[in-house]
């Protein structure tokens, strides 16, 4: 009977055969008649009551103003569909259960990759490669990241007067990041955003964050690799615009107003399935560079 309830007794989906992702927020995440059901009072849907399709998709994103029973959660581990706690239009992301895709082909390519040190190396340099725009004929990592370094430094300056905003250098202190000033302030806000929606991408694709193959150290490795392919294109947007909009809105704070921006960012971009397809793109089939 309890098998039954919960719709625990038919046959799970494919990863490979289903659709993606779906945003939920400002509502209730329950089980009727076996069924997952969210109602909400309007947020990424339209007010009501929706059937949601939990075995066509590879993960639910579960936005503020929610709330999930322990029914749903059990529905979801059963057919495989993970349940990751987010921040508005992921930019922040509190949890991802692994539940993730039944199979392990992406982390099994990602791990193959990066043990054997000249594909890793071909690895970093794809991504450079989209990145820069252009492929690098260096092989060692570390000029790689020189270039990147001072092809950033470029990059901070001419967005920032992109959007009339003064710069005066990449300062951050790790022990008070809220020492600087207010474009370097806004640039680790975005940054932690972005991170974010990369660590919801590499939680949905279930590839191993700590495995990198540009930073290494950090446990998250991966999640920042996937981040800083949109450090240029996103991150560095969001924060000088919110950099300058703090300059006539002073109600709200920096921080908000970098969470606002990068929710429209995110959307407009549609950045989660982007890196996605990123991160598809990469272990598939290394480019011969």
């Amino acid at each position: 009977m309890l098998r039954g309830r919960l719709g625990l007794e038919t046959a799970r989906v494919a990863h490979a055969d289903r659709h993606g992702i779906i945003l939920l927020d400002r509502g209730n995440l329950v089980v009727e008649d076996g069924c997952l059901r969210f109602s909400t009072a309007g947020g990424s849907l339209e007010p009501g009551d929706y059937q949601i399709p939990h075995q066509t998709l590879s993960a639910i994103l579960l936005g503020p103003g929610s709330t999930v029973s322990h029914d749903a959660l059990r529905l979801l581990a059963r057919h495989g569909t993970g349940l990751a706690a987010v921040g508005t239009d992921g930019v922040r992301c509190y949890t991802a259960p692994p539940l993730g895709p039944d199979r392990s082909d992406w982390a099994r390519q990602q791990a193959r990759l990066w043990s054997d040190e000249k594909q890793r190396l071909q690895i970093a340099r794809q991504m450079y490669a989209w990145r820069l725009g252009e492929v690098l004929p260096h092989r060692s990592i570390e000029v790689l990241r020189g270039i990147e370094g001072s092809r950033m430094k470029e990059s901070y300056r001419l967005v920032a007067r992109r959007f009339d905003v003064g710069w005066h250098g990449r300062r951050y202190d790790r022990q008070n990041p809220d020492a600087t000033d207010p474009p370097n302030q806004a640039i680790n806000h975005a940054a932690t955003a972005v991170e974010s929606a990369a660590a919801i991408a590499v939680a949905c694709t279930s590839t191993l964050p700590q495995l990198g193959f540009i930073h290494e150290d950090s446990d998250q490795s991966f999640v920042l690799d996937i981040a800083d392919l949109y450090r240029t294109s996103v991150t560095l947007p969001i924060a000088f615009a919110s950099a300058k909009e703090l300059k006539t809105n002073h109600g709200d704070t920096l921080d908000r107003i970098v969470r606002r921006r990068a929710s429209r960012a995110f959307r407009k971009e549609k950045l989660i399935p982007k890196m996605i397809d990123r991160i598809k793109e990469l272990f598939r089939k290394p480019e011969q560079l």
